[in-house]
């Protein structure tokens, strides 16, 4: 079981910071922390791609405002894209 979230995409956007990525995970994994590099998250947003985008939802376990790391709940073995804004 093994999770991994990459980020790819730092900017500013207004006054706020927004960054993205992908996750990824393997060997029966549904889920993990994903590190935004933001040192308060407003708001996370998790997309599933490939198949797994019928098949799964992914949600949050967190109440927003929080620090970063946040964990994510998926599917086993759903990959897939997300996005944070905050400061």
């Amino acid at each position: 079981m093994a999770f991994s979230s990459t980020k790819e995409v730092e900017s500013v956007f207004d006054n706020r910071r927004y960054t993205f990525g992908t996750f990824t995970n393997s060997g029966g994994g549904t889920g993990g922390d994903i590190r935004t590099g933001l040192e308060q998250i407003e708001q996370l947003i998790v997309q599933p791609k490939g198949t797994a985008v019928a098949a799964a939802h992914c949600v949050t376990s967190e109440s927003f405002p929080v620090r970063d790391g946040v964990t994510i709940v998926t599917g086993a073995n759903v990959c897939g894209y997300w996005f944070a804004f905050g400061y």
